[in-house]
């Protein structure tokens, strides 16, 4: 068996799609096809089945993507052993990061892991909390920061920081920093990110505990636009405070406190339980907690 060509099965039976996986693992479609097909004729079973959707897995090709797995993660952790006897952790690192978070630690965190890990290829993927699940679920992400990460079997979740949100608004003179209360926030027209969102789920449920609602001017997925239309005095936003990060002016911003109640947020660092960790992932791990700790500081 061709460890290429289970590579090639595994990826298209964990993302469901030929043209996907080809994307994925940056070779054409119709090679693509052959070689599992040639996978299919040495092992005498069809291991996909496809139509019109995509493709999903046999009986006997789930068996086989399960030992597959484990079969090229062990290969993986050859060659980071043969990597650690001479002096040096190698291997391809994938990390999802929150836009919110995007632009704080990307530079900081390039930086740690060409210290650290020099010999590591680093993947960084900018996404919403339903994408990093997906990458989690797939194995195109090794680890994700995420806010407010459900408890999973399939998932291991660090706590790294409570963070709490606050009310973002255009500069003015006035009631710049002094708190201001959750029902008054929800009267106040808002510009919020759309449902999944984590931070809309929050806030909602927030507002829902004290039996209001928000008054939505606009829906905009894209923290960008978001800050964008607060600065141009079109609404106000609920975010962490460094999402201002995003921003070279900060000057043009006030941030207010939200109490009655407090709305805090959890960034917690996750990684699946049902792939074993390799070392040089353990070293990114490590990595990773520490540069976004570092980053948030700054803010508290």
């Amino acid at each position: 068996m061709d460890l290429k060509q289970l590579e090639y099965f595994v990826r298209v039976a964990e993302l469901g799609s030929f043209t996907r996986a080809s994307v994925a693992l940056g070779i054409a479609q119709p090679a693509l096809s052959r070689q599992i097909r040639l996978l299919e004729v040495e092992l005498r079973q069809n291991l996909l089945t496809r139509n019109g959707r995509g493709a999903l897995p046999t009986e006997a090709g789930g068996l086989l993507l399960e030992h597959g797995r484990g079969i090229l993660h062990q290969v993986q952790i050859a060659r980071d052993a043969l990597g650690a006897v001479r002096g040096a952790l190698s291997g391809r690192v994938s990390v999802g990061l929150p836009p919110s978070l995007s632009r704080l630690v990307t530079v900081p965190l390039t930086q740690a892991f060409k210290t650290r890990l020099p010999e590591a290829q680093l993947t960084l993927t900018e996404g919403f909390s339903v994408l990093m699940h997906e990458g989690l679920r797939t194995g195109n992400l090794d680890m994700a920061v995420l806010y407010n990460a459900a408890p999973s079997l399939d998932l291991e979740v660090t706590s790294l920081h409570k963070e709490e949100l606050v009310l973002i608004s255009k500069k003015s003179t006035g009631a710049a920093h002094l708190p201001i209360s959750l029902a008054a926030v929800a009267a106040l027209p808002l510009i919020l990110p759309s449902r999944p969102n984590s931070f809309r789920i929050l806030l909602d449920a927030e507002m829902h505990a004290i039996g209001t609602t928000p008054n939505i001017t606009l829906e905009v997925d894209g923290l960008n636009a978001i800050l964008s239309l607060v600065k141009a005095g079109l609404g106000h936003a609920v975010l962490p405070s460094y999402t201002l990060s995003h921003f070279e002016d900060q000057a043009h911003f006030m941030l207010r406190r939200i109490k009655s109640p407090r709305i805090t947020s959890q960034l917690s660092l996750v990684r699946p339980t049902r792939r074993p960790i390799t070392q040089t992932q353990k070293v990114a791990l490590e990595i990773v907690n520490a540069v976004v700790m570092q980053a948030v500081k700054t803010y508290r």
